[in-house]
């Protein structure tokens, strides 16, 4: 397979706007209706209560042609009571306001968003965020590649690249996943269509975006050419922004990008089987970091992956396999932050999933599966010429760095009657990491540091089990009651274990969380485990169609809980101080350590039909809430935990013109952690509109994100290392104490056209 840096793979995968919108102009004939897919405006799919399934005739009903789906349909676990579901209408509409497809999160219970780079933010649910919620983009697992994280999992999807976002909260079925302590999400993208009958398919979209605050605009397409038994698609998109502007008018520097993502897909199917391969892309020339001391200067990927899914007397079988490379740059974009200081990171992970799932009754399931993920990792610093600290040698972060995972799972779900469901799960996750030695850009700085790690074992093996327990009561059309208890443990990432260097310059390079804070590794650290308990409570009237609401409070007990310490005295180390051990206004250096910490809280949410009628149409009130509290048994308060926040909106349709009406209120957020020097952020509400309407094959969006032009800083966003500085005879460097504000008002268009 050709490197990433091969000119020709980028001129294969990376086109140009113009091109990729010709192509999707090409793309075939007028959609049948049949197949067409209006675009609603942002609403959310509360999983509450469904008529169960009868599985065995599932299995004996295989479809020889289907409209527009795959024939078999994998039999995967009862879904918990407060997993949610953001649909491909859903990511679509909100693409109207940002091409970060992380920030969907925010539309889940208790969700929300770590900022970094305008289309790379780190997702977080119930309080954890990062490597603790996994991400799967069509069961492809992406690692870290990057010390800052930079290029998380989410980035390398588009929002309407999303056919459906789906996320399993605290207590997931252990069949969905190991190796995370918080969420998992589970992403699909372009979904194989098919032919009814003798003929072809042929259908496309494309449309162009626009949002005034930061001058963003893009386009994203689609395109699907099939029969009854093949199909091939595409789908991708490029978007393009500069810096935003706050509430107050200032510009926030360091806030702009340019993305292109692509995937082609080719699925061929027969009796009970079907096969997809897809192979894409991402190519980023530069993405600003206001919160980080570096920007992103390259990022260039490029993936195969393969799944398979059968339908057997005995029951069903899936089967994945995928391999993921990228390269990544750090450096400076000008003018904001200037000179010279390349860090480059190359990184590769593939793995493979087997899954099967067995009726051996009437009443019982049983699934069985193994998984195996491999991450390699490198990441050096190029010396600085004419640099005596930054040279002469290439500073080597992680020499070849792996981490291999292992794991197998048994599953047995049981519907006791009408009523009664269960769902218990065990799995088993072996985790082997290891790196070679390392080396500084001198012997006289960094020769002490490198020394010490080299001297030192690498190689570690954790055994991780965990297990997951469902209990769930229906009692009625109209409601359901669900008790869910997890285990789940998770292994530290590559940068959280041998980031090795205590220098300042080394240690402010490393770090996820946008805070100006320096970060060292920990050979010791051990496995985070987590034991999470929660309850829903859901109530809906019978047909599901005019009201629901559901709660869900939840509390989770966290063993070895990976956080950080100020790093320890050291003698001539000019980081770990004394001074560093007390500062309570300034940035800090800190090493990963391991803590016990609990967190609790609750989620709600609901929606509700207000009106119904042929003259005004359909009107639906729907509102989210999140609660969550986190801290260390030794009072220390858990770091990136959002303050409260809720929802509250108004959707109205009447024929082919949709609306919204939005009220996103955030609280204070006043319990910071006392390590980190978090800062606080006061509360905020901010208002949205929307409007949409659809003529046949043609739809118009438009929006205001911030009608107010309310300004307010971002609870999650970190810290601004550009905007504020201090002058010293040494030159400038980033001030403390200053937030990063959120973007002010922004309007907003989209223009579909569907083929």
């Amino acid at each position: 397979m050709p490197t990433c840096s091969s000119a020709g793979l980028r001129r294969a995968l990376f086109v140009t706007p113009a091109v990729l919108l010709s192509g999707a102009l090409l793309a075939g004939t007028r959609q049948p209706a049949a197949a067409q897919e209006a675009v609603a405006m942002p609403t959310i799919v509360v999983e509450g209560t469904k008529p169960k399934p009868n599985r065995r005739a599932q299995r004996a009903a295989v479809p020889h042609r289907t409209a527009v789906a795959p024939a078999p349909a994998s039999e995967g676990p009862v879904l918990p009571a407060d997993t949610t579901t953001i649909s491909a209408a859903a990511a679509t509409a909100r693409s109207l306001s940002t091409s970060d497809s992380a920030a969907l999160i925010a539309d889940i219970p208790g969700g929300a968003a770590w900022g970094a780079g305008g289309v790379s933010s780190l997702p977080a649910i119930n309080g954890v965020g990062a490597d603790r919620v996994q991400v799967a983009i069509n069961s492809m697992l992406i690692s870290p590649a990057c010390p800052n994280e930079m290029n998380p999992p989410l980035s390398f999807v588009n929002p309407t690249m999303i056919a459906n976002m789906r996320a399993y909260l605290g207590v997931a079925p252990v069949s969905v996943g190991g190796d995370y302590i918080g969420a998992k999400i589970d992403v699909s993208t372009a979904p194989p269509l098919f032919a009814k009958g003798p003929g072809w398919l042929t259908t496309g979209s494309v449309s162009g975006f626009f949002r005034s605050n930061g001058n963003g605009y893009g386009v994203d397409a689609t395109a699907t050419v099939a029969n009854n038994d093949t199909s091939v698609t595409y789908t991708g998109g490029w978007a393009k922004a500069s810096d935003y502007k706050a509430g107050d008018g200032t510009r926030i520097k360091s806030t702009l990008y340019e993305i292109q993502n692509h995937a082609l897909s080719i699925s061929k199917r027969s009796f009970g089987n079907l096969v997809t391969v897809q192979v894409g892309g991402q190519f980023i020339p530069y993405q600003g970091y206001v919160n980080q001391y570096m920007d992103m200067v390259y990022n260039q990927s490029a993936f195969i992956n393969a799944r398979y899914e059968g339908v057997f007397d005995w029951g069903q079988f899936e089967a994945t396999g995928f391999y993921h490379h990228v390269q990544h740059t750090m450096g400076f974009i000008a003018p904001d932050k200037t000179g010279s200081m390349p860090m480059d990171t190359k990184a590769s992970d593939a793995g493979y999933t087997l899954k099967a799932s067995f009726a051996v009754s009437g009443h019982d399931l049983i699934r069985v599966g193994n998984e195996f993920y491999h991450n390699k990792l490198d990441d050096w610093w190029d010396p600085v010429a004419g640099s005596s600290m930054m040279g002469p040698n290439t500073f080597t972060g992680i020499n070849g760095g792996e981490r291999s995972r292992f794991g197998s799972f048994v599953e047995w779900e049981r519907h006791w009657d009408r009523e009664w469901t269960t769902l218990l799960g065990l799995r088993n996750d072996m985790v082997w990491s290891d790196t070679g030695d390392v080396a500084g850009y001198n012997a006289m700085m960094y020769g002490a540091d490198a020394a010490a790690f080299n001297a030192r074992n690498h190689a570690r093996t954790d055994a991780n089990f965990d297990g997951s327990a469902l209990v769930r009561y229906e009692p009625g059309a109209t409601s359901q009651f669900e008790l869910g208890f997890a285990r789940k443990t998770r292994s530290p990432n590559l940068y959280e274990r041998y980031a090795w260097s205590n220098s300042a310059m080394a240690m402010s390079m490393i770090g996820w969380f946008g805070d100006g804070n320096g970060y060292l590794g920990n050979l010791d650290l051990k496995p985070e485990k987590a034991h999470t308990a929660s309850f829903t409570a859901a109530f809906h009237d019978p047909a599901q169609q005019r009201w629901e609401v559901r709660v869900t409070p939840y509390y989770s007990y966290v063993e070895d809980y990976i956080d950080v310490d100020r790093c320890a005295l050291r003698a001539g180390s000019s980081t770990c101080t004394a001074a560093n051990l007390t500062a309570t206004n300034d940035f800090v250096d800190l090493q990963f350590a391991n803590h016990d910490a609990y967190l609790y809280g609750v989620n709600l949410d609901g929606r509700l039909q207000v009106w119904e009628n042929p003259v005004y149409g359909r009107g639906v009130l729907r509102g989210q809430l999140g609660y969550v509290r986190g801290q260390r048994s030794d009072g220390v308060n858990l770091y990136h935990v959002m303050p409260i926040n809720g929802k509250l909106a108004l959707d109205h349709t009447l024929g082919n013109w949709s609306n919204s009406v939005e009220l996103q209120l955030v609280g204070a957020k006043d319990d910071v952690s006392q390590v980190h020097n978090e800062l606080t952020t006061q509360a905020y509400a901010l208002v949205n509109l929307r409007t949409g309407y659809q003529w046949d094959a043609l739809r118009l969006d438009l929006g205001v994100d911030n009608l107010f032009n309310t300004n307010y800083y971002l609870p999650l966003g970190g810290a601004d290392l550009v905007d504020y500085k201090v002058v010293s005879m040494m030159g400038s460097s980033a001030a403390y104490g200053y937030n990063v504000a959120g973007p002010g008002r922004s309007l907003n268009a989209r223009l579909t056209v569907r083929f």
